[in-house]
């Protein structure tokens, strides 16, 4: 018989260090995981695989709007404001970056926007640096309120990062159907797996 689940019950490392732990086990405490893998020990931070931040623009307001065109535009985000729980920055006002290969992400696009067209609409989708084809995680935005008539979105997106997205970053690209107006652009960004 071969045991498949162990369990250690310390509330600290200090009280840990006095344990003999069998190999494979994995160990929590003071939201930190401990793995025990052929007599090495590797720890992560429970916090950084569940980071998050939160950036917005502080450019374009509705009283002085990003306007857009049918030709592709980035969505205007400086960062100006940043509230995040991890030290790395997921958005760096250009680009979305990743720490690790293989990092999972969801990230929130908020906007409010005006098109000249009331059947007009935009394609939002993600875009990187060198070929992998992000830009496959797309969305399409309707206006269906009226001509010039503004629109709050909130659109969700997952992603992985490889190493594309490490060396060259994604940006957050639209290609709109007319002439138009967006602003109070916001990204909410959660690390759902580390590397």
């Amino acid at each position: 018989m071969i045991n498949t689940s162990y369990k250690v019950n310390c509330d600290t490392l200090e009280t840990e260090s006095n344990k003999t732990i069998e190999n494979g086990t994995l160990h929590v405490y003071d939201n930190r995981l401990k793995v025990h893998l052929n007599n090495e020990i590797k720890e992560v931070g429970l916090a950084e695989v569940n980071a998050w931040g939160r950036y917005d623009d502080t450019q374009y307001t509705s009283a002085s709007s990003f306007a857009f065109t049918t030709a592709e535009f980035t969505l205007p985000n400086n960062a100006g404001n940043v509230v995040s729980n991890t030290e790395f920055p997921f958005y760096n006002g250009t680009k979305l970056l990743s720490e690790n290969t293989n990092d999972v992400y969801i990230i929130t696009i908020a906007f409010k926007a005006k098109i000249n067209n009331a059947n007009g609409h935009f394609e939002l989708y993600l875009q990187g640096g060198n070929g992998t084809p992000y830009d496959r995680v797309k969305d399409i935005v309707i206006f269906p309120k009226g001509n010039n008539v503004e629109h709050s979105y909130a659109k969700t997106f997952q992603f992985y990062a490889d190493e594309d997205v490490i060396t060259n970053g994604l940006s957050i690209k639209a290609t709109a159907s007319d002439n138009g107006e967006i602003y109070d652009v916001i990204y909410f960004i959660q690390r759902t797996n580390k590397g």
